[in-house]
């Protein structure tokens, strides 16, 4: 039988991993891209590549783009694999609903974890541990909290990806009042909102993963691993992680989910606070997340299952998975392994293990070449760009 076509709408690392775990199967992926940055477009899995505007720069022609090609993919199932894909088709669901099959949650349900403050307030309801998080809504709010704060603490804001857009960064990390407030004036300044957290201390080592696939108030299958090392240290994205079974994620993980009315998959991240052990909440990501290909590697293909759920009526079933295989975002942790050596201080033993075990990268893979040399290829030009620049800049000087 003919399977119906995934449309991937973002082709970065996360929308690869969709990609790739789909195309394995036999479905029939259409990709969706729209940041020069994107390299899973050019996979060997790819039946189609379609450019289409910045979903949320340009979200009407986004979405009637959607619309208007939906006779050629009709009943397909939509997969945002971005912050900014899912934000957009959640609030147009809709519309996309009555021309595709749209697996993300609601707009209600995502507004709760794409706003970082509903989510802490959730948690915060619902007994769940969390980083001591406060909204101030002025800066004279900002500076009363300033004056009592434990420093250094983190401004952070109320939506990461359209932050880190702007700063190139998820948050600031801030030592004194003048910090705080300073941090605090450039995003208002950019009208973001922004949140004031406690800092859970401890190394990288210390985030972990909650992988599950929830319906109805209940995990149908889930997925731990642990966060070993991160691009850049402390507050970046994930560059080596593995696949652990960590029991006290488990029910805070389910906790917030169903607290969210969530259904689908998700990936919820937490740290361990080594001050009492406890597993505090960091955030929810309520799409495919960056590590993608570990679960599919530990053969649990969360897309394949969510395919065969939503297209073919087939409910996903549990099942145990090995410990101890690695997932590498090999040239983020090449680059900042070099970069960061003498602030990470890892014995070169715990830099090596990752490659020598079982492991999947982010990007490369020899049975489909084209998105790493893709990913290079975008790597060295914006490298010559910055350079030229620089000369640039000295010659005018």
């Amino acid at each position: 039988m003919q399977m119906r076509p995934a449309l991937v709408l973002s082709t970065h690392t996360m929308g690869l991993g969709v990609i790739r775990a789909l195309g394995m199967m036999g479905v029939p992926v259409i990709a969706y891209y729209y940041s020069n940055k994107d390299m899973g477009y050019v996979s060997k899995y790819i039946t189609k590549r379609i450019r289409v505007p910045h979903p949320e720069h340009g979200e009407e022609v986004f979405v009637a783009t959607l619309v208007a090609q939906a006779s050629q993919f009709e009943g397909g199932l939509l997969i945002p694999a971005s912050d900014e894909t899912l934000t957009t088709v959640s609030r147009n669901k809709t519309v996309l609903k009555n021309y595709y099959t749209v697996a993300c949650t609601d707009w209600e349900v995502t507004k709760r974890f794409i706003t970082k403050q509903h989510t802490y307030a959730l948690a915060d309801a619902h007994g769940i541990p969390a980083p001591r998080t406060v909204v101030p809504r002025s800066r004279e709010e900002a500076a009363a909290y300033a004056e009592q704060a434990t420093f250094p603490c983190l401004v952070k804001p109320s939506e990461s990806h359209l932050y880190y857009e702007v700063f190139n960064t998820k948050m600031v990390r801030v030592k004194s009042v003048d910090e705080l407030l300073a941090a605090y004036q450039e995003a208002a300044d950019r009208d973001f909102e922004v949140m004031i957290q406690e800092l859970i201390p401890g190394d990288d080592a210390c985030g972990v993963n909650y992988n599950a696939y929830f319906w109805d108030g209940q995990p149908l299958v889930e997925f731990t691993a642990q966060q070993l090392r991160n691009a850049p240290p402390e507050f970046g994205s994930p560059r080596v992680v593995v696949s652990k079974h960590i029991p006290e994620v488990l029910e805070p993980g389910r906790k917030i989910l169903r607290a969210m009315g969530f259904s689908g998959y998700a990936c919820t991240e937490f740290k361990r606070d080594p001050r009492d052990g406890v597993y505090k909440l960091m955030e929810v990501n309520g799409r495919h997340n960056r590590s993608l290909m570990l679960s599919v590697r530990c053969g649990l293909n969360f897309p394949w299952l969510q395919y065969r759920h939503l297209m073919q009526g087939i409910p996903p079933v549990a099942s145990d998975y090995p410990e101890g295989v690695y997932w590498i975002a090999l040239l983020e942790d090449l680059f900042h392994s070099f970069k960061y050596r003498k602030l990470e201080r890892y014995p070169l033993s715990d830099y090596v293990r990752p490659y020598l075990q079982s492991h999947v990268f982010s990007v490369f893979d020899l049975h489909d070449p084209r998105p790493s040399l893709r990913r290079i290829s975008e790597l060295v030009g914006r490298s010559l760009r910055r350079t030229e620049g620089k000369v640039s800049s000295v010659s005018q000087a």
